[in-house]
């Protein structure tokens, strides 16, 4: 019995249904088409800054989903220190953050180049550094080589196999015929491509782990490619890690499905355009940041205040306590103290509200500022 999409007769020749495809594919693109238009009108700092935010989030999610946490400082220094961006308050980055961060860049600020199987070894060698999976050790820098390739949940013992990926004997013959199709250059819509790539390369589960990352790295090189432009201000995984639950129950419908993808396809589209669509959040953050400094350009304030007054705009981890200023500037807790007075002297900062066993401070609003 043919369980899975990848033992029909015909794979993989996907089909669709193409009036509803390519309805959904014109509000689709026609979304893409007005944010990047409205990118453009933007000045060289705010373009990146909103580039920055889009591959930190998405860089973060993509590992959230896989249920790898990074930290944000950290995913955010290594991002900006590859793209030659100068922030404040640059942190040390560990190997697994570089890693990530690398494959990412890679895959969309060289999206012109050929994919191939070295690239994509380059890929997962860069995020499996040790040569493990935890405790594991796997293959790295090759397609897997012995045993089954299975998705399960569930406790030991009542395990439940979601899917079943093809055998390891088949994937070197697989991967050619998807790298053949994938830089083939045929007349498929670029985003719809990235939605079937997306589909396929996860099926194939070509490596012992990180298929997903690679997956959604692939499906961001295509994106880009569809954007024609390595500034990226919408994020796929951000959407995906939302819509995770929606996500898997699509995936493993379909590939336990005939060929007709359509349905997948369709909620491929749907949630690129909440993708875009949700990227108003990011953009009002990098704006309200341009009109804070703009309405406090003759403000003086020392460099411990700069740095710490852009963490904050850009999204403090946590509360922020005097310690924590301290810590971060490797000062004294009495500067600390008068670093914060100073600012609350000139409107800046102000005490929650909310109390507790520490005074914890915030941003205060901008009086008549488009505050967020």
């Amino acid at each position: 019995m043919k369980v899975y999409i990848h033992e029909q007769d015909n794979w993989p020749y996907f089909n669709w249904d193409n009036n509803k495809v390519m309805l959904k594919l014109g509000e689709t693109r026609n979304l893409q088409g007005k944010l990047l238009g409205k990118m453009e009108t933007l000045g060289f700092d705010l373009q990146n800054e909103a580039l920055l935010d889009t591959l930190t989030l998405d860089v973060i999610k993509s590992s959230e989903i896989e249920g790898e946490f990074l930290e944000k400082e950290q995913v955010r220094s290594s991002i900006a220190r590859r793209l030659g961006l100068d922030i404040a308050g640059s942190v040390h980055s560990e190997r697994n953050v570089e890693g990530v961060v690398e494959m990412m860049l890679d895959a969309t600020q060289r999206y012109p180049a050929p994919l191939t199987s070295d690239r994509l070894f380059d890929w997962h060698a860069a995020l499996f550094p040790t040569g493990r999976s935890n405790m594991y050790k796997i293959t790295v820098a090759d397609w897997r080589k012995e045993g089954l390739m299975q998705v399960i949940s569930g406790p030991m013992g009542k395990e439940k196999v979601h899917y079943e990926a093809p055998k390891f004997e088949r994937v070197p013959q697989e991967m050619d015929i998807f790298l053949n199709w994938f830089e083939n250059k045929n007349e498929l819509d670029l985003v719809l491509k990235a939605a079937i790539a997306h589909l396929w390369f996860v099926t194939i589960h070509p490596f012992d782990d990180g298929n997903g990352r690679i997956s959604r790295a692939i499906t961001d090189m295509l994106l880009a490619r569809s954007d024609k432009s390595v500034m990226r201000f919408y994020s796929m995984s951000a959407q995906i890690r939302v819509e995770r639950k929606e996500y898997y129950n699509i995936l493993e419908k379909t590939q336990k499905g005939n060929l007709d993808v359509t349905e997948w396809i369709l909620w491929f589209l749907n949630c690129l355009t909440n993708a875009i669509n949700s990227t108003e959040e990011i953009l009002s953050k990098v704006f309200y940041k341009a009109e804070f400094w703009k309405f406090h350009s003759t403000t003086i304030l020392n460099e411990r205040q700069h740095k710490m007054i852009n963490k904050l705009l850009d999204g403090f981890n946590g509360k922020l306590t005097s310690s924590k200023w301290g810590k971060i500037n490797k000062c004294s807790q009495d500067t600390a103290l008068r670093d914060i007075q100073d600012l609350i002297q000139k409107g800046i900062l102000q005490k929650e509200a909310s109390g507790g066993r520490s005074t914890n401070y915030e941003l205060l609003r901008m009086p008549g500022g488009n505050n967020v």
